[in-house]
């Protein structure tokens, strides 16, 4: 079973740019919120899994954090289009500072800024990130998330 296109990009567009669908449920239907909030990029040395949580396998290097982005269309948000969400700009995670880890090969987006939140879609980097001291991870505007 799966979703119509349109439904697909529908779905990204609420979770992503906080677009109302219309007409589920009642003629409101899948309302925006009046405070749209963020999500958080978060980056993992494996695969999280489906089962997994936004700190399974979560990168510890000296300067990393999770990295917030506004659940908006355009600057500081997200690009919806053709059923595929990228990052408006390029997501620059901290510096590495000091105790390297592994390399980051997963990234997950999820809805908290630390700890065991969702992970709404997670994906594989391409390339892999080898991590040292000075290096700063980075997702890029061509990276996308696909509904299918």
């Amino acid at each position: 079973m799966s979703k119509s296109d349109t439904f697909e990009n529908s779905l990204l567009l609420l979770l992503f740019n906080n677009t109302a669908v219309a007409n589920i449920g009642d003629a409101g239907g899948l309302r925006a919120t009046v405070t749209p909030g963020s999500l958080y990029w978060a980056l993992h040395t494996a695969d999280p899994g489906e089962a997994g949580s936004a700190v399974t396998s979560e990168t510890a290097y000296t300067g990393y954090a999770r990295v917030a982005k506004a659940r908006a269309s355009g600057a500081g948000g997200f690009t919806v289009t053709a059923n595929s969400v990228s990052p408006f700009e390029n997501i620059d995670f901290g510096e590495c500072s000091a105790a390297a880890g592994g390399p980051i090969t997963h990234f997950s987006v999820v809805n908290t800024a630390s700890g065991a939140g969702i992970i709404l879609y997670s994906g594989t980097m391409t390339p892999n990130v080898t991590m040292a001291v000075g290096v700063i991870p980075r997702i890029k505007t061509t990276s996308t998330i696909t509904e299918d």
